[in-house]
């Protein structure tokens, strides 16, 4: 059951249509479910009667290595495409938790993502393509094989993070990478905040690329700094080697990630908070208890533990230059917060897309 209610789970595309059309034809309330990893953003869907899932969707429609793109179904799972890329030395470079559970129509939808965002950016940075099936049952496209398209919505980006709340997705068509031939940690332990934004500076002034860069609490006011280099082990040499002279960094194997892949699907509570990227010792303050990651490159991080309602309302009141969403809870908590400006705006799009209001009603920014 999800939302208290039994997901309906279509051998196609075009079923999918078909219960979209009957559900608009009747005005049924509905949502959407891929691997069900990231049902906790947003709040519940208010009195769903139809929940569609995209389990069956799972086919790889289109793969062209030399072109360095793959047109796939939402209810792909992350790690059957990358094993499928895998074979001709390219990935999706996404690393959200759970690959084996994530969809590829999930990741979209809740704007999933873990360290490599570093380097190649969120999903709207890697989506090029998208077809949705809208409330009323009609199939709308957005974008295409190439980088460059020009009409009407950015439908590919419009669509990330959007919760559900503006149509089913249907396929999506990324550009992807070549897998790196070698890849090197290193780790500095037990720095100060102001020490972790030095190091970070650094890195930019010397014109080095890191794949990732993690800051990861160990005690009140203190931090392990982890970077990732990947590329050709000739410049990844060089990369490391101007790396080394920076924050005691020191080499180190995959215990860091596979630990904050742990965290990025932790509980019972689990928030994202997005800050300035100098901003870390105040998100440390903001949010003192429970496990904190901060991707310093990019002023974004996730804190997992048993954090309250007053805690996390605290939290938004000290970082009100940024935000707190909550991502898992055992029951609801307000994820969003004071909603924003924009939200008119927000309002505008949604109207436009789902005139009726049925789909995934209320589980967006404001209620939308």
């Amino acid at each position: 059951m999800i939302w208290g209610v039994v997901p309906q789970e279509p051998q196609s595309i075009e079923e999918a249509q078909e219960l979209l059309r009957a559900a608009y034809r009747d005005k049924q309330r509905l949502a959407f479910v891929g691997g069900g990893t990231r049902l906790g953003i947003g709040a519940p869907p208010k009195s769903v009667q139809l929940v569609i899932g995209t389990s069956k969707l799972s086919r790889i429609l289109e793969y062209a290595p030399s072109d360095q793109v793959v047109v796939a179904e939402s209810g792909v799972k992350l790690s059957q495409l990358q094993a499928e890329l895998a074979k001709n030395g390219q990935r999706l470079a996404l690393d959200p938790a759970l690959p084996e559970k994530q969809t590829l129509g999930g990741i979209i939808a809740s704007n999933a993502f873990g360290p490599l965002r570093a380097r190649y950016g969120a999903v709207r940075d890697l989506i090029i393509g998208v077809s949705i099936v809208r409330a009323d049952g009609v199939r709308a496209k957005g974008g295409g094989k190439v980088v460059k398209t020009v009409a009407g919505f950015d439908m590919p980006k419009l669509i990330c993070g959007s919760l559900g709340t503006l149509g089913f997705i249907a396929t999506a068509i990324f550009r992807v990478h070549p897998l790196p031939e070698a890849t090197q940690t290193l780790v500095s332990h037990g720095l100060s905040a102001a020490e972790v934004n030095a190091a970070a500076a650094a890195m930019r002034a010397q014109q080095l690329e890191p794949s990732a860069l993690l800051a990861s609490r160990t005690a009140p006011g203190r931090f392990d700094l982890a970077v990732r280099f990947e590329g050709f082990a000739r410049g990844l040499a060089q990369q490391v080697k101007k790396a080394s002279a920076i924050g005691r960094l020191s080499p180190a194997g995959n215990e860091v990630w596979d630990a904050h892949q742990q965290l990025l699907a932790e509980g019972p509570v689990r928030v994202k908070v997005a800050a300035l990227p100098t901003a870390l010792a105040k998100v440390d303050a903001a949010l003192p208890q429970g496990k904190l990651d901060f991707y310093p490159s990019l002023g974004l991080g996730f804190c997992a533990g048993d954090l309250t309602a007053q805690l996390i309302a605290s939290a938004r009141a000290a970082l009100a230059f940024g935000s707190v969403v909550v991502e898992e809870a055992p029951s609801p908590l307000d994820s969003f917060g004071t909603a924003p400006a924009a939200l008119d705006l927000h309002r505008a799009v949604k109207n436009r897309f789902d005139p009726q209001g049925l789909l995934a009603p209320g589980r967006f920014i404001g209620g939308i």
